[in-house]
């Protein structure tokens, strides 16, 4: 299951979603899922579903890579969509047993909120998919840096940096934890079987020596910053700048036109 958590991970390839500005690709992605949240029926969240599978095409990453996202969070995925199959009101009554019912209702809401949550992971995969670490940082740090004219300046860049890095080792720390789960279960430990409460406590010998690592691991990678002079984001440059297109502009525009047709669709049916 850990190895199918590739969130974090960018995926190198030449696609329009590649190119964009990460600023815009950020803004454009905030401003998507907001909109998803704002489809209120079939019909639009069926729109924003071709939007997003548009979206997936173009950033030319395998959909073998979006798929294992959803795979990683299918037992929250069921779990959410159980939840609202109990709380769909009205309609025809489908099932009922001891003091609970389910509708029609209920069965659409359930779906509904189960290809709401695919889509929300699918937008967010694609950002960090496209882009690097570095240019996340350094959109993240733009972005906020309206706030360095109230004397949080370096703040805006340490920030980002801590957001990007926490990003950037969602993969090692995966990575680790399976080699520690591997690791444990060559010394006899199960950690299939049993009940619930024997499950939890399997789960303290991965923990302990996760955060240790993961402790570790973040003691050497600040030594590393120190030792190459590291000071926080006071008189830094930058190598490559961003500088927004023509091309930046254009998807502006169609996400706002997506955005505009999943509000109308959810007012027109």
């Amino acid at each position: 299951m850990l190895k199918d958590i590739t969130f974090g991970q960018y995926y190198e390839k030449n696609s329009p979603i590649h190119r964009m500005d990460p600023r815009v690709k950020i803004v454009l992605m905030i401003v998507l899922i907001v909109f998803l949240f704002l489809a209120k029926n079939a019909a639009a969240l069926a729109f924003a579903a071709v939007c997003v599978l548009a979206i997936l095409l173009l950033s030319r990453v395998p959909f073998s890579l979006y798929f294992k996202n959803i795979k990683a969070i299918l037992p929250v995925l069921i779990f959410t969509a159980v939840i609202n199959l109990f709380y769909g009101t009205g309609g025809k009554v489908m099932l009922s047993f001891w003091k609970l019912t389910i509708t029609d209702q209920g069965i659409y809401r359930a779906v509904f909120m189960a290809v709401r949550i695919v889509l929300l992971i699918f937008i967010s995969s694609v950002l960090t998919y496209t882009t690097t670490p570095n240019d996340l940082t350094d959109a993240i740090e733009n972005l906020f840096s309206p706030l360095k004219w109230v004397g949080l300046g370096n703040g805006v860049h340490t920030l980002a940096m801590m957001m990007t890095i926490a990003l950037r080792f969602i993969p090692t720390l995966v990575e680790e934890a399976e080699k520690i789960i591997n690791a444990q279960k060559a010394r006899g430990a199960d950690m299939e079987n049993g009940h619930l409460i024997e499950r939890v406590r399997a789960l303290i010998p991965i923990l302990i020596p996760l955060l240790i690592s993961s402790v570790r691991r973040a003691y050497e990678l600040a030594e590393a910053m120190e030792c190459r002079c590291y000071s926080g984001g006071a008189g830094r440059t930058r190598m490559k700048q961003m500088r927004l297109s023509w091309s930046d502009g254009v998807a502006t525009l169609i996400a706002l036109l997506m955005c505009g047709t999943i509000v109308l669709f959810g007012h027109l049916f």
